[in-house]
């Protein structure tokens, strides 16, 4: 009988998984978790999760929509909508300024959520080196790059340049760009003329640029609103595609799944081909109570996006009052992020890890850390999406917890 080859080959169970770390987010909840658990009160100023449920209009939709005997309502939606016809189209549309039917070259698609499909999104540009916005910031990009073994680096983003990196930072070799305005952590606004100079850069130099775009309706003054599509359009060579998400828009409809993205017809149907292959689609019932809430009730949304505004004016007054240095002022989100001072409690600060578990420990306060590990190149950001500052009571716990700290810059 022949002998099994593998036979004391040494192999043994365990992860096949290139070296990543832990999650941030999912390291930021065990700690909250773990203060809790300790008796400790917790000021939830780490979620970027709206509180409570999505719009009143919104959910009726959805739930009228799910209850229909029609087929289409109940299959796979694949790259299309048969449950809820032309949706794509409709709800990029109520995010840009261009009239998409006066634009020749652009195609839509519906996806279920933006973090699913920024894979088959890299996976489209076959990139041989990727730029991305995840030091400071979100770092789904890069993450997506690690497990798919795609070479990739973090553009500047400093408090000196206002986490608008100049077309200069880009290293030669870099064949797609994937950027995120309204920025998280920051809640920088990228202007028409920064997004002209890099659409420009890229065409140029034929890089892929990809956009998120995941809070585009929460930009707090209406002076400031531009989408890279409505400045893409007006560079005929240019590859390119945006991200657009209900997930904060109606409310908490983070777990709803449901958004679209527009671009260049050769970026969508590579997006597409990738996305056909490995996913069915959103769910057609929360695209139906998206698109009804975005087209029937823009001033439930205004509500919230002013709410956030508040809550964030609140919260950067009281932390400047108590020694804290903002980044920049935020112009969109919930978001805001601040410098990590040098001493807190009478002790030396060694970085924004240190300082947010101090924070929790002696305040109860939670935020979340961002940076290399050093003073100078660390940052904190709070978020006011789940944590309502407009109510007395809970900007006080705030200010005392700051006041507790007496921070040093």
């Amino acid at each position: 009988m022949e002998q099994n080859k593998n036979k004391g080959s040494g192999q043994i169970r365990g992860t096949r998984l290139p070296e990543s770390g832990e999650n941030i987010f999912q390291r930021i909840k065990k700690k909250t978790e773990e203060a809790e658990a300790r008796g400790i009160e917790v000021i939830r100023l780490s979620i970027g999760q709206p509180g409570g449920p999505a719009l009143p209009i919104a959910k009726k939709a959805a739930a009228e929509a799910i209850m229909s005997d029609e087929e289409s309502m109940h299959e796979y939606q694949d790259n299309g909508s048969p449950g809820v016809p032309n949706f794509a189209e409709r709800f990029v549309q109520a995010h840009i300024k261009t009239n998409l039917q006066e634009v020749s070259g652009i195609s839509c698609m519906p996806i279920p959520g933006i973090k699913p499909v920024l894979g088959p999104g890299i996976l489209a540009c076959d990139p041989k080196l990727v730029a991305t916005m995840s030091e400071p910031g979100y770092p789904t990009p890069a993450k997506w790059c690690g497990y798919l073994k795609v070479p990739n680096y973090s553009l500047p983003l400093t408090a000196e340049n206002k986490f608008l990196f100049s077309a200069e930072d880009i290293e030669i070799g870099t064949d797609l760009v994937m950027i995120n305005f309204p920025n998280n952590p920051s809640g920088q606004v990228a202007p028409r003329k920064w997004l002209e100079e890099l659409c420009g850069y890229c065409q140029e130099n034929n890089i892929r640029l990809l956009g998120d775009a995941a809070y585009g309706m929460l930009i707090h003054d209406s002076k400031d609103r531009v989408t890279l599509t409505d400045v893409a359009i007006n560079f005929p060579d240019l590859s390119f595609c945006e991200m657009f998400s209900v997930s904060k828009e109606i409310g908490n409809g983070t777990g709803w799944r449901v958004g679209a993205i527009t671009g260049s017809e050769d970026f969508i149907e590579d997006f597409g081909k990738i996305k056909g292959e490995t996913d069915s689609g959103a769910v057609a019932a929360t695209m139906a109570g998206a698109i009804y809430a975005i087209e029937n009730d823009q001033e439930g949304i205004e509500r919230y996006n002013q709410m956030y505004a508040q809550r964030t004016r609140i919260l950067v007054d009281i932390l400047s009052r108590r020694g804290m240095q903002l980044v920049l002022q935020p112009k969109a989100t919930f978001f805001s992020l601040w410098e990590v001072p040098h001493e807190a409690f009478g002790r030396v600060i060694r970085n924004a890890e240190h300082f947010n578990n101090l924070m929790i420990k002696e305040t109860g306060i939670v935020g979340v850390p961002f940076g290399d590990g050093y003073i100078g190149d660390d940052y904190i950001r709070y978020s006011v999406a789940g944590y309502p500052m407009e109510e007395t009571e809970k900007a006080s716990s705030v200010d005392l917890g700051f006041e507790k700290a007496s921070v040093i810059r």
